[in-house]
């Protein structure tokens, strides 16, 4: 790709994921992507088809998409609510001179449906805010971040009813969670025609419990056939990222 140049506004900078030649606008006070994101793109099937589209709600700064620009053919739709955060999306993706395949739509997942035709998308992405709001939550002050982390805009049951209105039948959804909603985030998914068939647990490090649990779906799919697929460790015990979370940051060439 041929790297663009673009202006950079207020404590932004950019950053880049070196395994996919991809450079992100990020900011310390609004938005950046973290490994989450990356681990989402490296679980989503490779699928070069021309036609094929794909659709990532809660988008942020547009990094998971961005990551998948080699991996999937076809165009994205990257769906984000809040304006600045979708701005820098609009210019990460000018920055890796995407224009022609990638739109970013600002705004609510609620009302998807108003920009983007039920039933008609093959890949749904979705990194989706994990905390539930309840009466003793401690949410981040800065509002931009407390969207982003905690249920204030949006919950589980609209990512999964939204996710599996935009899906076409038989289409692929994706999406990272935390295992300790695993029940709920199932159960939510079910009842909205998304059959899950493939979950990944991933742990910070060896003796810890998972912290994060990838959810491959496919709406209206035959009942069973779930796979439990080998789970990801991602620091040894000194806290060093594992050979296979730096070949997904830095590549081959491993920094």
């Amino acid at each position: 790709m041929n790297k663009q140049t673009i202006e950079l506004k207020g404590d932004e900078r950019i950053d880049q994921l070196y395994s996919q030649d991809v450079q992100i606008i990020q900011s310390p006070s609004c938005f950046a992507f973290s490994l989450d994101a990356v681990l989402l793109a490296d679980f989503v099937r490779a699928n070069h088809r021309h036609k094929l589209k794909t659709v990532d709600l809660c988008a942020g700064n547009g990094a998971v998409g961005l990551f998948l620009h080699d991996k999937l053919g076809g165009t994205f739709a990257e769906v984000e609510l809040q304006s600045r955060i979708a701005d820098m999306a609009r210019r990460s993706i000018e920055l890796n001179d995407l224009g022609d395949r990638y739109r970013v739509l600002n705004c609510d997942i609620a009302d998807i449906f108003n920009e983007i035709p039920k039933d008609s998308a093959d890949v749904v992405l979705c990194n989706p805010p994990y905390f539930p709001v309840t009466p003793t939550s401690q949410k981040n002050p800065n509002q931009y971040l407390a969207i982003a982390r905690h249920e204030i805009k949006t919950n589980l049951g609209m990512v999964a009813q939204q996710m599996s209105g935009l899906l076409k039948m038989n289409g692929h959804g994706y999406l990272v969670h935390r295992p300790d909603r695993v029940s709920e985030i199932l159960a939510t998914l079910e009842r909205n025609r998304l059959v899950p068939k493939r979950i990944r647990f991933i742990y910070p490090k060896p003796d810890r419990d998972a912290n994060m649990m990838l959810v491959e779906v496919i709406k209206d799919g035959k009942a069973g056939g779930q796979k439990i697929v080998p789970p990801l460790i991602v620091n040894d015990d000194q806290g060093n990222y594992l050979p296979e979370v730096r070949k997904l940051l830095y590549g081959s060439k491993q920094q």
